[in-house]
């Protein structure tokens, strides 16, 4: 099941993306994202579907193993999808039996509701799989540390955040040691009614929270024996600063809004 997903992990490298400033990155994830609940036409799509692929290239890393990032979430995608074909209705009827229509715009939304799920997970995967946690934790404090100033902890954010991801995959490799090791003591996982593989789940779910907890509670006595006490004070080894690839980035960023503002409609 590890294998099989990319959420959270970080490929170490030398590429363009790996070399930039988190900073930057996070930016630019803001900004795409943005842009792609803007998009609303097929050429906007195309455009981001290339910068996509475009980004995947630079990022050095195989482009199946990108794509494994959307397997977990490939059943919320199909329910968006038959949920738009079923109730959004307008423009040609490509097909009806009796009460149930398929029709232009439901078709439509249901590829563009996709597009944009697909898109902010990909682009996603791509910030955590070349971003280490360490990175990634100091970018989002320099970038929320305005918000210090008024009292809330930029910094405890920031960790809860960076943690949160990286904990992903071992959680996904924990849930795959107990399916196995369930299995092995005969539970089966696919068979019977859906209430039955409901049931068949409890078995899985409270070993995994047992040792969630087992691991928070490890994690939080090996911050404070190391002397962990917040951000205050804290110094840094290495310190983040902008290059020139985060010139490209930001010079990137702006022609994407220009074409995507010229070809929206």
């Amino acid at each position: 099941m590890l294998q099989n997903i990319a959420i959270g992990q970080y490929v170490p490298g030398q590429s363009f993306l790996h070399r930039a400033d988190p900073r930057s990155k996070l930016l630019f994830i803001i900004l795409f994202a943005t842009l792609i609940f803007l998009a609303n036409n097929t050429v906007t799509y195309a455009i981001l579907i290339g910068f996509t692929l475009y980004a995947a290239l630079l990022s050095r890393l195989s482009l199946s193993y990108i794509l494994k990032s959307l397997k977990p979430v490939w059943i919320l995608i199909l329910f968006t999808v038959v949920l738009h074909i079923f109730i959004t209705k307008g423009g040609t009827v490509y097909f009806q039996w009796g009460w149930f229509t398929v029709e232009e715009e439901g078709v439509r939304q249901a590829i563009f509701i996709s597009l944009r799920l697909g898109l902010l997970i990909l682009i996603s995967s791509l910030l955590t799989l070349t971003t280490s946690p360490i990175d990634l934790t100091e970018g989002l404090e320099r970038l929320l540390g305005p918000l210090g100033k008024i009292g809330i902890p930029v910094h405890d954010i920031a960790l809860m955040m960076s943690i949160a991801l990286r904990f992903i995959p071992t959680l996904m490799e924990e849930t795959d040691k107990i399916i196995k090791a369930q299995t092995a003591r005969g539970a089966n996982f696919t068979s019977g009614s859906l209430v039955r593989r409901a049931k068949n789940l409890i078995p899985i779910a409270i070993p995994l929270f047992v040792s969630a907890f087992r691991r928070a509670e490890e994690l939080a006595l090996a911050m404070e024996a190391r002397g962990y006490r917040g951000g205050v004070g804290r110094t840094r080894l290495n310190k983040l600063t902008f290059t020139w690839r985060d010139g490209i980035v930001a010079v990137a960023s702006v022609i994407l809004v220009i074409v995507i503002g010229w070809w929206r409609t």
